[in-house]
Formats: structure tokens, sequence, C-alpha cells
């Protein structure tokens, strides 16, 4: 039977279509509504964190046309986000890319697909330990007045060992359950919107005050894209956008969990994706009004502050009581985020191998809290490893790995978004509504990131992107990113040999649909 046969939503009507070799995974269903599921996807974009370390790099890169930009970053996402809404309605499956692309397009290039996901999510998660461990000792620097205590971060096995107990805690979280992390989840999210609602009404006052020297008044010009200065600073600060809204798919990965299954997860990107874009343009605008966009004093695109934008700006707009709330925000940011970015790569992983892409031992589920129980730890411990060797290695190869990251989302997600037009392609001409969020929607958004995929692939290979050092004279960026597609190359070919039976497709079936849950 189907996922949607097992579960039928009122309201749907169901019409006979062969399964395809859609299976069951064992997850707990109706776990989670139409609420938590936004809370989920929000969470793990993690918008102030987001805000804190892309707000300098961004205003560095097209100066106060930075408003524009998280637009235009928001545009190919809404695009994809209809093709990942009608491909849940058809196939509500927690594997969501890997699942859909196999559909369309066969094993080989689903399982790239599922692979792309999977690295870049353990790519975001060991970067979201290491900021969530360094605004704890900040924080708790603040709290004591001690330096002492803040310089902690500075020391490396102090630094590792905080980092792998908070991935041990996120993990243990997920691993009980979409109740324990919707829990959690409810309140660390309002924290973080909270908090941002607060640095925006301040930062408003102290733009019409007048308070901080940098500050400029505001113009509608910010709005406009085509105002930026060149095409190479526009599609920097689009990368950077796009990275910004990464993570909103999470609530999809959770569809065999959701109560409305086949309409739920979809709606509750969308409500996160507005959420997100206008937490974004709201924040921006007032921190540009506030501080300004030049690389001087408070300004936005200052070097010695762009990386971690809200700690040099806690204090002159929210005053030092206020100010600690921000960097609790931006730790309640990264901490939350660092939980719901298990959900979809163990979801992914459950599925891969439910389909028989990856070792069989991966699908098992927890009999108690029934979630994919041995993936999420295994993810967990990657993680962990990932984090630990990168930072002993060298400083440079994490940072570089967290600039390779672009790469892997714009990857699957155009192949997602591409996916949908091609397994709807009987349907396209049946109606309006069928053309534009099952086609023209999608191909537009899956042409944009791959426009966007070339132009990172070739601006990596410059050794100036990311930390600036190179292997061989190519930039280590793109040695890093480009590597570790082909790691999933060969991890894939070696599975192959394992699993003849799904890369032959006869586990799960390419098909195009002729009959799907009616509107």
């Amino acid at each position: 039977m189907t996922q949607l046969e097992t579960r039928p939503q009122v309201g749907d009507t169901v019409r006979g279509r062969p399964d395809g070799g859609v299976r069951t995974k064992g997850l707990g269903g109706n776990s989670v509504g139409l609420l938590g599921s936004a809370v989920i996807g929000i969470s793990t974009v993690a918008p102030v964190y987001c805000l804190t370390s892309t707000l300098g790099s961004t205003a560095g890169e097209v100066g106060l046309q930075m408003p524009a930009v998280f637009l235009a970053g928001f545009l190919p996402m809404l695009l994809v986000a209809f093709a990942y809404r009608e491909l849940n309605r058809a196939m509500p499956d927690c594997g969501t890319s890997f699942t859909w692309t196999v559909k369309a397009f066969g094993p080989h290039v689903g399982w790239m697909c599922g692979w792309g996901l999977v690295i870049a999510t353990i790519i975001v998660l060991s970067n979201l330990a290491g900021v969530a461990t360094s605004y704890f000792w900040l924080l708790a620097g603040e709290i004591s007045g001690s330096e002492s205590i803040a310089a902690l971060d500075g020391n490396k096995a102090v630094h590792i060992i905080t980092c792998l107990v908070l991935i041990a805690v996120a993990t243990a979280i997920s691993y009980r359950g979409m109740t324990a992390t919707k829990g959690v989840q409810y309140a660390l999210v309002g924290l973080q919107l909270v908090v941002l609602a607060v640095f925006v009404v301040l930062a408003f006052q102290k733009a019409g005050s007048g308070a901080l020297d940098t500050g400029v008044d505001f113009s509608w010009s910010w709005m406009n894209p085509f105002a930026v200065q060149s095409f190479a600073a526009f599609t920097a600060g689009l990368s950077l956008s796009i990275f910004m809204y990464w993570g909103w798919d999470a609530c999809l990965s959770t569809n065999e969990e959701t109560t409305g299954s086949a309409r739920t997860p979809g709606r509750a990107a969308l409500i996160a994706m507005v959420v997100l874009v206008g937490s974004y343009l709201a924040t921006g605008i007032a921190a540009q009004m506030a501080v300004g966009a030049g690389d001087k004093g408070l300004g936005l695109a200052n070097p010695d502050t762009s990386d971690n934008v809200f700690a040099a700006l806690a204090g002159p707009v929210m005053g030092p009581v206020l100010g600690i709330a921000l960097f609790v925000a931006v730790l309640a940011s990264a901490a939350a985020s660092l939980q719901t970015t298990f959900i979809p790569v163990a979801r992914t992983v459950l599925a891969m191998s439910a389909y028989e892409a990856l070792p069989a031992s991966f699908a098992r589920v927890s009999p108690r809290f029934r979630t994919p129980g041995k993936a999420t730890v295994v993810a967990g411990v990657a993680t962990g490893a990932f984090y630990t060797v990168m930072t002993l290695v060298s400083e440079h190869v994490l940072v570089d790995t967290i600039y390779a990251l672009g790469l892997m989302i714009c990857f699957y997600y155009a192949l997602t978004a591409f996916a949908c037009a091609w397994y709807f392609r009987g349907e396209l001409f049946r109606s309006g509504r069928d053309f534009a969020f099952k086609g023209l929607f999608p191909v537009l958004g899956g042409t944009l990131l791959a426009a966007v995929f070339g132009k990172t692939l070739y601006d990596m290979w410059d050794p100036a992107y990311g930390s600036g050092s190179a292997v061989l004279g190519v930039g280590s960026v793109f040695v890093i990113g480009v590597g570790l597609l082909l790691l999933g190359g060969v991890i894939m070919l070696v599975m192959q040999r394992r699993s003849p039976a799904f890369f032959r497709g006869e586990v799960l079936t390419k098909e195009t649909p002729s009959l799907v849950v009616a509107d």
C-alpha cells in the first residue's frame, strides 16, 4: 500500500495508482500539527544566528542594497517551496528530496540528491555546535563579569568538550521524538522572535533620535537589486542570502509524523518562509538605519565585527541589560537549530536505508519513541567527529567547509525543483494551477539555484574565496565542495555493488503519476 493509502487525510480523495515501492517507516504518526511543523522549519533556519553571522558579510558585499538581496534570495526559495509542497501532496515520505528525485529521475540522481542533503546538514550541524559553544562561554562571561570565563572559548580543549556535550544533548532530544522536540522548540523559537522584535523596535528608536553616529535615513532604493555595484557583488550577496533561508524544508522531513501529512507540511513551509523574510527585512532595515552599512565604527560592514554583528550592536542598541538578552537569543537560536537540524538528516538516512540505498541497519526505528534511532545517533557521532577533526587540523579548513555549504544547498534544492516539474509532466496542462505550481514555479526556482550553483563553483576556483588557502593553486573551498560531492559518488558506487536492486530501479521505481491526490 502507498503512504497515502495507509494514512488518508480528512478531505483528501486518494485515487488508485501504483505504489512504485513507497514504504512506511514505522515513525510515530500525528505527533505534530501545523504550528509545530512551522516552528520546526523556523528553528532549523536559526534566524537570529543567521542574522548575526551574515548581516555584516552581506552589507560588505552589497552595501545598502542588503534588503533587496534578502528579497532576491527569498524568491528562489519560495519557488522551490512550491515544488516541495506539490511533491509532498503526492508522496508524503520522510525521504523528501531523495525519494522524490528517485521517483522522477531514477536511483543514481536520487542517491546523489540525498547525499547532498546529508553532507550539507552535517556541515551545518558542526558549525551550529561551534557557534552555540562560543556563545555559551561568551554569555557566561557577560553574566559573571569575568573575562577569564569568556576566554575559555579560546581554550581548544574546553571548546571541543563543550561542543561535544551540546551535540550529545541535541542528539538525545531528537532521539526522544517529535513531542520532545516540539516542546523545546516552542520556547526557543518564541524567545528568538521576541528578542528580535525588541531589537528592531529599539534600533528604529535609535535611528529616529540619531543617537548613533553612523546611522542613515531610510530610502526605497534599498529595495532595488539593480542598484548593486556589480554582478559579482550581487551573486556573492545572493549566495549568503540563500544560506540564510536554508533549513525550512525540515518541516517536510517530518511529514510522516505530522497530522494531515499530505497538506500540513507544505503549508508549514510557506508559513516559515513568510516569517523568515519578514524578520530578515525588518532587522536589516532597522540595523541599517541605526548604524549604517559602512565599514567604520558600528557600521555593519566593519570587518572587525561583521562576522558577529549582534555582539557589537547589543550594548549600543539595546543597553547593558537587554543586550544580554540578545546574547541569550543567539545562543538559543544556535541551540534550537542544532537540535532540529538532526530531523532532516536522520529521516533522509532512514528513508535511504528503508529503500535499500544504504545499509539496512540505518532503518532501525526506536520501538519506544518511534524515531529513526540509529540514524539520529550516527548523525550526532558524525557531527562530533567532523567538528573535532576539522578544529584540530585547521581552522581555515573548517571555515572553508562552511563556504562550500552553499554549493550543496543549491545542488539538492535545484534537483528537487526540477524533479517536481518532471514528475508531474503529464499533468502540467491539466489546469492553470498545475502549470504554475507543478511546472513554471519549480523550473524557475531550480534554474535560479542552478545558476547560483554554477557561479559559486566558478568563484570557488579562486584561492581568495573563503579563507584564502589553496591546494595546488586551486581554492580550498572548491576542493572541499567538489571533493565532498565526488566522495558521495564513490560511496554510491560502493552501495551499488552491495544493493544492486535499488540501483536497478526495482525497489523505488521511477514513474510519472497519472492519478494523484485531488484538490
